[in-house]
Parts: structure tokens; sequence; C-alpha cells
């Protein structure tokens, strides 16, 4: 499959327009992200898997009057 990623931020798959759904399924996240499967009437199926990703975010501060002194951030 091509996939065509946009200058607008999406993905496009040419493949897939036009085609007739003939069901979707969303089946819950079991550990390895939430999964779309969507079945074609011409006996195709696409499927896609969405996960979220933790973000750490921290900050080293010194408290004070008004505003805290960041002294240094550190992300994962």
């Amino acid at each position: 499959m091509r996939w065509r990623v946009k200058q607008e931020g999406y993905v496009e798959c040419p493949e897939m327009s036009g085609k007739t759904i003939q069901n979707l399924r969303i089946y819950p996240d079991t550990g390895d992200g939430t999964e779309v499967q969507i079945d074609f009437a011409d006996g195709t199926s696409f499927t896609c898997s969405l996960t979220c990703q933790a973000a750490v975010k921290s900050t080293l501060y010194r408290p004070g009057i008004g505003s805290p002194e960041v002294l240094r951030k550190y992300e994962m």
C-alpha cells in the first residue's frame, strides 16, 4: 500500500477511495493499542492501530515570590 503524507499533515490512502464499507470494528486496547478494522465489500480489509505514548516533562525550579525560577527542564 502506498502511503502519501500530505503537506497538510495527514496520510492519504488512495487505494481505498470509492470502496464500499461492509463493516467497521473497533477493538479495545490490549496493550498494543486500539485497533480499527474496516472490511470492504470487495473482500479486502484495512487495519489501523492507535497507540498513546507517555511523555515525561519535569522541571527543577526555585520557588519564591511571584513566578518560580526555572533552573532546568527535563523531557523524555
